[in-house]
């Protein structure tokens, strides 16, 4: 293949075969047996390529069957999120979404159990195989488990016929699982190589037909019929004039564009990346995605092999398959800048690009309704003589006032809390807004956290869609003995929240204890930035001048380009003030939206809670102020 041979289509690469979700061991070191908790995925060989292959910059699609339950549901919007073209994903109403179950027992044992009977994406047949959709790609990927059985051969042979037909190319993972092709049994998941006449001549038929070839040595023996790797590249190559890729585990890869030579290292050998072997499985879909990356897009070998030598060792110091795959911005800053670290998952600085690269999209912009307040509200209620419990049914009211403003539209949120919030939670999810939770201890100075200090334990249990916000009343100014304690909190909690992939929201309010100028919370946030601190979402009280947001825009560039941006604290400020407050940050873009309470709630809540106000007069008086704000603010970014 030369550089410029394949042609544009809407799609550069369609993958075909195994789709499944994937729950990982959590506990390393551990025997399959003694796991107790799991991480989901999407995975599946060509499931994570097509994944890895869009993080990577490439449009990708697959096709496959997922089933008509949740988790096949999870796969498709997974596939969404990720950007792969859900097109030939199809939903079986018969058969269930496959399952995989696995741990990492120790660096060299990975047991799994596929749970694949009678599934779903084991059922593809040619009637799930479009023409239409093969033509509209550049390639298209066939993987060896699908050629295991009589219908999922003939949909992938198919698929050959007409990408041939059409001038794509073809493309060949080996992906050889000898259990898959009843070699062994159920508990022999991991096992990688079985010797089969019967496997190697049924892969034989395959190769002339391929114009790229990848597998491991183990891989290249099964299809070859050899297990003299030299022997094997050469029967593959009287057989194909396909590009043959050998993986060599850490030795990197080995790239045979044309004749064999007499020794494996004298093909096209990549820059290798010597990594800590932490869990190999997925490796090798990682390593694809990044080949695929360089050879579809006419790079020349050596690239794409340094490409796919560096995405596999991504994958092979993680946990997780799909989820692990690095995108192309932090496989960029991989390159140009290397790691200290031979286990890349502990590297701060390349994990935060992944976090920041992979966390789901929002709406550019985040205009919240603030309702989080438990000190203000239980204060309302005892001077309203009213039981606290009704704080429970108010806040369920200002979700409907939500919803009256935000119609479903994108880019609406609420703040909540877990004390008087738990059914308005219920609600908010339904209207589709963003959530955010307080997690301090209300009032607290030197910040304590509420309930518990142990946050991770008690983020586990929170969706992963909602975002933790924590409010630290910070000054740079503060004797240094409390503002270590303060930031020691709100490092923990960003540890805490970064490991079980909950997005942070971290709120400074300087104004209360200490004057303002134009670089205070500037110095605030640096002094955050620089413990390593570095939320997806700052919240921050309104500046005097133009020049403290630019300060303070400068620091975020500086320290976290992708950082969400900024949203608005109200402190209970009148409309007029809000509105001077919006003018004055419409030409800093770093400032997304505004989260405010009182300045919506406060008037509603003592009529209500005196029983002055009905239930429809409280909703509708708050969903008129939250709609006056919002126009507002959209007045302010339009001028």
């Amino acid at each position: 293949m030369t550089p410029g041979s394949i042609p544009q289509r809407r799609l550069d690469v369609i993958t075909i075969g195994r789709c499944s979700v994937d729950l990982y061991g959590q506990q390393i070191g551990s025997r399959l047996e003694d796991v107790t908790s799991f991480a989901k995925s999407v995975g599946g060989c060509p499931s994570n390529i097509a994944i890895g292959t869009a993080r990577l910059g490439l449009r990708s699609g697959l096709i496959t069957r997922v089933g008509d339950e949740q988790m096949g549901r999870y796969v498709k919007e997974q596939m969404a999120r990720e950007g792969v073209a859900l097109d030939g994903i199809a939903t079986d109403p018969k058969r269930l979404t496959s399952l995989v179950l696995l741990s990492v027992e120790n660096d060299k044992t990975f047991p799994l159990i596929f749970y694949r009977d009678n599934c779903a994406d084991s059922a593809l047949s040619e009637a799930d195989i479009d023409a239409d959709f093969i033509c509209s790609a550049a390639a298209v990927l066939v993987t060896g488990t699908h050629f295991a059985t009589p219908h999922t051969d003939a949909a992938q042979r198919k698929a050959m016929r007409i990408a041939r037909a059409n001038g794509a190319k073809v493309i060949l993972d080996i992906d050889y699982r000898p259990n898959l092709w009843g070699l062994a049994g159920h508990g022999a998941g991991e096992e990688r190589y079985i010797r089969s006449d019967k496997v190697s001549e049924h892969l034989k038929t395959i190769l002339p037909d391929c114009d790229l070839i990848v597998g491991t040595e183990e891989e290249v023996h099964i299809a070859a019929g050899s297990e003299d790797t030299l022997e094997a590249l050469n029967i593959i190559r009287s057989l194909s004039k396909a590009v043959i890729v050998l993986k060599r585990g850490p030795m990197g890869c080995v790239v045979y564009p044309d004749a064999i030579p007499d020794a494996l290292e004298k093909g096209i050998v990549g820059k290798g990346f010597p990594i800590e072997v932490y869990n190999v499985l997925g490796a090798g879909d990682s390593f694809m995605s990044g080949f695929l990356r360089g050879w579809l897009r006419g790079e020349d070998h050596a690239t794409s092999a340094t490409w796919a030598n560096a995405c596999g060792a991504f994958a092979v110091s993680r946990l997780l398959c799909s989820p692990e795959i690095p995108t192309w911005e932090e496989l960029q800053y991989f390159l140009k800048h290397g790691s200290p670290h031979k286990a890349l998952r502990k590297d701060e600085a390349i994990n935060h690009v992944h976090w920041a690269t992979t966390r789901r999209q929002q709406p550019d912009r985040l205009l919240a309704f603030a309702i989080d307040h438990r000190m203000q509200l239980e204060k309302m209620a005892d001077e309203a003589g009213a039981p606290r419990t009704r704080i429970n049914d108010f806040k369920r009211l200002a979700m409907a006032a939500v919803g009256r403003v935000s119609k479903g539209a994108p880019g609406f949120g609420t703040l909540l809390d877990d004390v008087y919030g738990r059914e308005a939670m219920f609600d908010a999810a339904k209207l589709g807004l963003w959530v955010g939770r307080p997690l301090e201890q209300p009032g607290s100075r030197p910040l304590r956290f509420e309930f518990t200090q142990d946050v991770g334990a008690r983020l586990v249990e929170w969706p992963v869609t909602h975002t933790v916000k924590c409010l630290s009343f910070y000054h740079p100014d503060d004797p240094p003995e409390l503002k270590h304690e303060q930031s020691q909190k709100l490092l923990t909690l960003h540890e805490a929240a970064r490991k079980v992939g909950r997005e942070v929201m971290i709120e400074i309010i300087a104004g209360k204890h200490g004057p303002l100028d134009d670089g205070t919370i500037a110095r605030a946030l640096e002094e955050h930035y620089a413990l390593g601190i570095k939320p997806d979402w700052w919240k921050l009280e309104p500046q005097a001048t133009s020049r403290a947001w630019e300060n303070i825009s400068a620091v975020i560039a500086k320290h976290d380009p992708w950082c969400r941006g900024v949203v608005l604290l109200g402190l209970e400020a009148p409309e007029e003030e809000l509105a001077k407050g919006f003018a004055a940050v419409a030409p800093h873009p770093i400032v997304k939206g505004f989260a405010v309470g009182r300045t919506l709630f406060s008037h509603a809540a003592k009529e209500w809670l005196r029983g002055e106000m009905s239930d429809e007069e409280a909703t509708a008086d708050m969903a008129a102020r939250f709609e006056r704000l919002v126009a507002i603010w959209n007045g302010t970014r339009k001028a």
